[in-house]
C-alpha cells in the first residue's frame, strides 16, 4: 500500500464521518470529497507518493464508507417509509458494488445506480430545511423517478461514456479556468 492510497483513503474516510453528527451537511462533504478524491492523487503522485493502483477499485470501496455512514443516519433518523426506501436502494447499489468486485464489467454500474446517496441527500435536504414536509408513496415515486433520470445521466457518463477517463482534476480545472476567462 502506497503512502497516497493511505492519504486518499484517510481523506475520504474523515469526510464521510461528519455526517454523523449534521446529516444534510456532512452528505453534502462526503460526496464532495468524493468527487475531490482525484484531484488529491493529481497532486500527491506527481509528489513522489507513490503510484496509485486501480483507482475505481479503491473508489468503490472507499464510497462504501460514507453509503454505510448515510445508511446509519437513515436507520437512526428516518421515518418508516423513508427509512424502507432508503434500505432498499442501498441493498440495490450494493449489489452492484459486489458484482463489480467479483468482475462485472464497469458499465454494470449503469444498471445498479447509486440512487440511495440522492435519496439520502433529498430526505435529509427536507428535514433540514422543511422539517414539517411529509414523504407519503407518492411523494417519494415523483421524486426518486425525477432522482432516477439525473442519476443515470451521471451514471452513465462516469461509467459508459467515461468522459471523464480521459484527463485530471486539474486539467478540467484548467479547462473551465480557460473557458471562464477566454484564455
Amino acid at each position: 500500500m502506497t503512502p497516497v492510497v493511505v492519504i486518499v483513503g484517510l481523506y475520504r474516510i474523515v469526510g464521510s464521518l461528519v455526517v454523523l453528527r449534521w446529516p444534510f451537511w456532512g452528505a453534502l462533504l462526503a460526496i464532495a470529497v468524493d468527487l475531490t478524491d482525484l484531484l488529491l492523487l493529481d497532486l500527491l503522485v506527481p509528489a513522489g507518493l507513490g503510484p496509485w493502483p486501480d483507482y475505481q477499485a479503491l473508489d468503490k470501496w472507499a464510497d462504501q464508507v460514507y453509503l454505510l455512514a448515510f445508511l446509519y443516519v437513515a436507520i437512526r433518523d428516518f421515518r418508516p417509509l423513508e427509512k424502507r426506501i432508503a434500505i432498499a436502494l442501498y441493498l440495490f447499489r450494493l449489489a452492484g458494488f459486489v458484482a463489480f468486485e467479483l468482475g462485472a464489467p464497469r458499465e454494470l454500474l449503469f444498471l445498479v445506480p447509486n440512487l440511495f446517496e440522492f435519496w439520502f441527500v433529498a430526505v435529509v435536504f427536507m428535514a433540514r430545511f422543511r422539517p414539517g414536509f411529509t414523504w407519503t408513496p407518492a411523494r417519494a415515486a415523483a421524486v426518486l423517478a425525477g432522482l432516477l433520470g439525473a442519476k443515470l445521466v451521471q451514471e452513465w457518463a462516469l461509467h459508459v461514456a467515461r468522459l471523464f477517463d480521459s484527463f485530471t482534476f486539474l486539467e478540467a480545472l484548467d479547462w473551465i479556468r480557460r473557458l471562464v476567462l477566454g484564455a
